[in-house]
C-alpha cells in the first residue's frame, strides 16, 4: 500500500515541528532547564508523533477501503494500531 503524498503533507509538517520540538528538549536538558518545562515540551513531542502516526494509519485505511484488492491483513492493521497505543 502506497500513501498519497499530497495527503501526507500535513503529516510531514507535523513531524518536522515535532523534530524541532525534540531538538528543543535536548537543548533544554543540556542547559539544565527546569524539569517541568522539559517534561511539558517532551509531552508535546510525544502527542505530535502519535497524531502523525494515527493520521498515517487513517490514510492507509481509507485507501484500503477505496481499493479492496490491496487491503492489509487484519492482524497487520491491529499491529499498526497497537504500535501507537
Amino acid at each position: 500500500m502506497q500513501l498519497d503524498t499530497t495527503e501526507m503533507t500535513p503529516v510531514i509538517n507535523r513531524l518536522k515541528r515535532a523534530q524541532g520540538q525534540l531538538g528543543a528538549v535536548v537543548r533544554m536538558l543540556e542547559e539544565g532547564k527546569d524539569c517541568k518545562d522539559v517534561v511539558t515540551q517532551l509531552s508535546a513531542v510525544s502527542k505530535a508523533l502519535d497524531r502523525a502516526g494515527f493520521a498515517i494509519i487513517a490514510s492507509g485505511l481509507e485507501q484500503c477501503l477505496a481499493n479492496p484488492e490491496e487491503t492489509l491483513d487484519k492482524k497487520d492493521l491491529e499491529k499498526l494500531f497497537l504500535s501507537l497505543a
